[in-house]
């Protein structure tokens, strides 16, 4: 397996900026697809006290982990990030693979993959990052106006000891001022980019929790975790909770008898071990009371993904029990805000995590669900580009009905808003009636005016008014979307559709159909393409003889394709999701060449083959495992050296055999070191800008 490992600040901002320049494009999302708002449409929510600009962000897994996560989603439309959980148990072994979205998601990742205090520098470069691209001089998004209101989230876990302890609570705190830390990058970056250092950086990263507890927590350690927050921190929270609070019965019905999906099993012991309804509505009155006694949000979550037994065969063997995500999550979480607003009304804010995609998060914005957190949907083909389609929908729904705010769309976008108004009970000789319904008839037509006359449903019934108007439609809105989407094919076991599709052949480290699609469904940009113009490797040994040596050749090696695919090791985590839809068996991250960033972890890593780059004074080194046998090349401008365990020798690079000397105590395959020179120009000379090539550089500028 291999270590995340994060990238130094200051290359990944170099590497930012210089990919938007050569590429067009950051972190390998092109520029078409980022999303920068609609000025005629005002998506904006209020979350945890704040006014954002958008209820859209990543759910707390592999999309917000890492810094460059967090620039693709917040590149994506994204503003509000809730961040990967953390948690004391910092050196968990996370069976790989770990995640499977051939139809449903499926997966068997715990918590964060990084340290603690690697976790909280994460998100700090992420900001920085952000506030680089949305304030510096070079704007690569036309942010519509009010679309740059954004807030940070952090999800920690799992229990009441490991949050108690002072890493973990010193996490929490340096995320409510990381001035520190802050500062620390600050000095870091270079004059090249010195316009940078005097940006308003922001140090309030985040003042708003959302709880992740085991499958399994009492409640009254859920509750009592909260409690510790609000009282102890002084932080606003949000319970997360688990599908499981359906019951087993509903849960199994739901998803075996009204979606079909009878080869999904859920253990009888996920419902015994977890939370019950009943227990969870006492537990939100307590918080509740907590929350306004301390004058501090509370809302919920909906939900954590559902226990199933692992039976599909992807997933790490050994692993009894993984975790449910996408289509039918939807379904039975979507079921649980029903429940609970038939119980709560609209008093606590919910927000939502479960098989969001384009195609529905407009239909949960129509609840007034907030946030609304996606994760599945972007390991899928386009990864983070998938994003853009989920704003057209959204912007198309809301014009439909003609809505110009997202409040308005919640009133509008079923239909309910003359049935929700009638719920208020208002006197039928109540002038505010009769203008509410003269601006619901009359669509929101876009004039000067303000009122009924336009369709001004705030500006007609008053902010009061309107407030109450609007939870009775997230209220009507919830019953009506909720028997649509239990009836909708497309949440069914006959809707997913098939398996991405193989095949049967084998990648290998060159050559492959070239697809790129394991390019962007990685959550962290670890594979990318690589490439010159060399379409041959040479496949050449020579054996040392008295004075000489005897050279022997075959053909060389085709490189038929317009592209090769790498792997940059410090991101990949050998999730498996490349595997998934790679047309080839193997999986990229296994068989594409790896390169790896650091020397030290390279040498580490002898359980792996792979690369090492660096450029040096005079030119170019690079190390390289195969089969376990390692070595060393280095090349300048006209020589090059090639080593390994029982021999080294060098030559003119323009004619080797005529200039080939050194030792060896029996053949040496020089097809080794022509694939790694093949490779170090391909790193180094590729059209679209890598990681490696980024690093070699900046070792080389501080040289």
């Amino acid at each position: 397996m291999s270590d995340l490992i994060p990238f130094p600040f200051v290359p990944l901002a170099e590497h930012m900026f210089s990919g938007l320049e050569r590429d067009n494009a950051i972190f390998h999302l092109p520029a078409k697809k980022f999303v920068g708002g609609e000025p005629s449409l005002d998506l904006s929510v209020d979350f945890q006290g704040r006014r954002v600009s958008s209820p859209l962000g990543p759910a707390a897994g592999p999309q917000s982990q890492m810094a460059q996560n967090l620039v693709l989603s917040w590149l994506g439309g994204c503003r509000i990030m809730e961040l990967k959980t953390v948690q004391i148990h910092d050196e968990l072994h996370i069976p790989r693979p770990c995640i499977d979205v051939q139809t449903v998601g499926l997966n068997a990742e715990w918590s964060q993959e990084l340290k603690l205090e690697e976790s909280l520098d994460e998100y700090v470069k992420g900001a920085m990052l952000i506030e680089m691209l949305r304030s510096g001089p070079v704007a690569p998004i036309a942010l519509a106006p009010g679309f740059d209101r954004m807030v940070y989230d952090m999800s920690v876990g799992y229990d009441l000891y490991g949050i108690r302890r002072h890493r973990v609570v010193a996490f929490i705190r340096n995320m409510l001022d990381a001035s520190e830390h802050v500062q620390r990058f600050r000095a870091q970056i270079p004059d090249r980019l010195k316009h940078l250092r005097d940006l308003d950086y922001p140090t309030r990263l985040s003042d708003t929790v959302t709880l992740s507890t085991f499958h399994g927590c009492p409640p009254d350690e859920i509750q009592k975790i909260l409690d510790f927050l609000m009282r102890e921190i002084g932080i606003q929270t949000i319970a997360k909770f688990n599908p499981m609070l359906l019951g087993a019965a509903k849960a199994r019905s739901l998803l075996h008898d009204a979606l079909g999906y009878t080869d999904l099993h859920m253990p009888d012991s996920a419902f015994e071990r977890d939370t019950t309804w009943d227990q969870a509505v006492e537990m939100v009155d307590t918080l509740g009371e907590t929350a306004d006694e301390l004058g501090l949000g509370f809302g919920v979550k909906f939900t954590n993904t559902m226990i199933v037994e692992n039976t599909r065969g992807f997933l790490a063997p050994g692993v009894d029990e993984v975790y449910l995500s996408g289509q039918p999550l939807h379904v039975l979480a979507m079921h649980l805000v029903r429940r609970f607003r038939r119980t709560f009304g609209d008093r606590y804010p919910i927000s939502f995590a479960a098989g969001i995609d384009s195609r529905n998060f407009p239909d949960a914005a129509a609840l007034g669900l907030v946030p609304i957190t996606v994760s599945t949907d972007l390991l899928r083909k386009g990864g983070y580009g998938r994003l853009h389609g989920y704003y057209r929908e959204l912007y198309r729904r809301m014009r439909e009905v003609s809505a110009r705010s997202l409040d308005e769309f919640v009133v509008r976008a079923y239909g309910n808003g003359l049935a929700a108004l009638e719920k208020l009970g208002l006197d039928s000789q109540d002038p505010s009636l009769a203008r509410c319904r003269a601006a619901l008839a009359a669509g929101g037509g876009g004039g000067e005016s303000k009122g009924e006359e336009d369709g001004d449903l705030r500006a007609a019934a008053g902010d009061g008014l309107f407030d109450r108007w609007l939870s009775a439609a997230k209220i009507l809105n919830t019953e009506t979307y909720v028997e649509r989407a239990t009836a909708d094919p497309r949440y069914s076991s006959a809707g997913v559709g098939a398996s991405p599709r193989k095949i049967g052949r084998h990648l290998k480290l060159f050559d492959c159909v070239t697809c790129d699609i394991c390019v962007p469904v990685c959550p962290n940009d670890a594979n990318f393409t690589l490439g010159s113009e060399q379409r041959e490797i040479e496949v050449a040994k020579v054996i040392p003889r008295d004075s000489d040596w005897a050279w022997s050749r075959q053909e060389p090696l085709q490189l038929e394709q317009r592209h090769q695919i790498g792997n940059f090791v410090d991101f990949c985590n050998d999730c498996g999701n490349c595997d998934i839809f790679c047309p080839e068996d193997g999986g990229p991250y296994v068989m594409k060449p790896r390169f790896f960033g650091w020397e030290a972890v390279w040498r580490q890593s002898r359980h792996l083959d792979g690369f090492y780059l660096e450029c040096t004074s005079g030119g170019e080194r690079m190390l390289g495992r195969f089969g376990g046998r390692e070595f060393s090349m280095e090349v300048s401008e006209d020589r090059c050296t090639f080593s390994g365990s029982d021999f080294s020798v060098e030559f003119d690079r323009a004619a080797p055999e005529e200039s080939l000397r050194g030792e060896a105590a029996g053949e040496v395959d020089l097809t080794y070191c022509n694939i790694m020179d093949y490779l170090r120009r391909a790193v180094l000379e590729s059209p679209e800008l890598n990681y490696v090539a980024t690093l070699a550089r900046t070792r080389e500028k501080k040289r």
